[in-house]
């Protein structure tokens, strides 16, 4: 996946926004305002000075996060975050699938969290939004 292909999917999910709190050079998507990923856009002052590889930063849980960076040298503890819950995915060195599939996981998460009533609206959102849009893949090229 590239940059805009993280945040076409990302804001295809339900209820989620965007917003820049942090700086011109980080975008987060939250659901209900609880952010679940964030969106390096390079360079700034969020900048890894060992790797300026395109990253996001994912709310997982702690042994989900565990398990995946074991897994994939390309998920490391999230830099600037609290690492036993948030990791760092170098998304262009993964799979899309995997990487649609944990964003997923990460809205996941975050939604288990919310009010009853709002899950279902969201719920609701979700199967229509499923009808309207179509994820993007990864290209031939």
């Amino acid at each position: 996946m590239n940059i805009e292909q993280v945040r076409e999917f990302t804001l295809a999910l339900p209820g989620v926004t965007e917003d820049q709190p942090f700086g011109d050079d980080i975008i987060t998507f939250r659901l209900e305002g609880k952010i679940f990923v964030c969106l390096w856009l390079g360079g700034g002052k969020h900048d890894i000075k060992e790797s300026s590889e395109p990253r996001l930063a994912l709310k997982l849980s702690p042994e989900r996060n565990d398990e995946l960076r074991e897994q994939f040298a390309a998920v490391t503890p999230a830099w600037h975050w609290n690492k036993k819950h948030w990791s760092d995915v170098y998304y262009e060195q993964i799979e899309d699938t995997l990487v649609q599939e944990w964003i997923k996981e990460s809205y996941q998460l975050v939604a288990s969290k919310l009010p009853k009533a709002v899950r279902q609206k969201l719920e609701l959102n979700s199967q229509s939004a499923r009808l309207e849009y179509t994820y993007p893949t990864k290209s031939a090229n």
